[in-house]
């Protein structure tokens, strides 16, 4: 298999989604290889003496073939960026490093942070929402919501209409599997764990990352959870959603708890904190 050399050099937008589509298709292969690999040889009725140790030799070499193609994908899909893409991730970065604590009183800081990074990056000049994804179960997979955050663009393209830009704050954490094998381990470590990318990009990301942990759990002989399944991950950010508009907080929620006053035992008045206490003071002699 010919390895696909990867181009530093930033494309239009147009080769751009060529290339993630281009991706996609080679994922969707790698997908249905994994689905009917075997089909033809468990439909022949014919017995066919083959050498074991040939056939663990060949299964290794695939193996290594397609590890190693999913990376090269991986790499060109995350590589290749748009100019949009790099003014949203580097204005998030930057709001990021100003954030400094979570702003409410009972938890939820993944709301907080995606509230006040939304708000952030409207007064930079985008059209940040908190988009909130539901689906319902099927016999495919089970129910399930997710929350993250888009950028809606109109200036880049105006003939295709506004570009949809998909920001997940935890990504990497996303496809992460307990038991997985090394070379599963080692593809997701490659990952970003701020994604900023189009629908395109993300579309590609999940099938490269979904064909791969069926792989890992076909190796490792285990059944694949419905959760960690391509439709799923579809339903997250690509599926069903409602869009809202975050506001600031109001500012006593922005305000700091209110401490407690400290007292010390060297600072502390009895006479006046406890007036029915009356001692007549007693001159120390040194």
């Amino acid at each position: 298999m010919e390895k696909m050399a990867v181009s530093v050099t930033r494309q239009n937008s147009e080769e751009i989604d060529k290339f993630l589509d281009g991706a996609a298709s080679f994922a969707d292969m790698m997908f249905g290889i994994l689905d009917g690999s075997n089909e033809s040889e468990e439909n022949s009725g014919d017995l066919v003496y083959r050498d074991e140790n040939a056939d663990d030799q060949e299964a290794v070499e695939q193996n290594k073939i397609f590890w190693e193609a999913q990376r090269q994908l991986l790499q060109a899909t995350l590589r290749r960026t748009t100019c949009l893409e790099s003014r949203i991730r580097q204005a998030t970065k930057q709001a990021l490093s100003e954030i400094d604590q979570c702003c409410c009183r009972v938890g939820g800081c993944r709301n907080c942070l995606q509230r006040e990074l939304s708000v952030r990056l409207q007064n930079a000049g985008f059209n940040c929402y908190i988009c909130k994804s539901k689906w319902r179960s099927s016999p495919e997979i089970p129910s399930g919501e997710h929350t993250y955050l888009e950028v809606l663009d109109k200036s880049s393209n105006p003939i295709k209409g506004e570009v949809r830009v998909v920001m997940e704050l935890n990504f990497r954490a996303e496809f992460e599997m307990a038991r997985a094998n090394d070379d599963y381990n080692t593809l997701i470590a490659r990952l970003p764990e701020l994604l900023v990318g189009k629908t395109e990009r993300v579309n590609a990301l999940i099938k490269i990352l979904c064909a791969a942990a069926k792989k890992c759990m076909k190796e490792k002989k285990m059944h694949l959870a419905p959760w960690r399944k391509q439709k799923y991950m579809e339903a997250k950010w690509l599926g069903t959603y409602q869009r809202t508009t975050a506001a600031p907080l109001p500012v006593e929620h922005l305000e700091a708890r209110p401490q407690k006053p400290k007292a010390s035992m060297l600072t502390f008045d009895l006479l006046d904190r406890l007036p029915g206490l009356h001692y007549t003071p007693v001159e120390l002699v040194w």
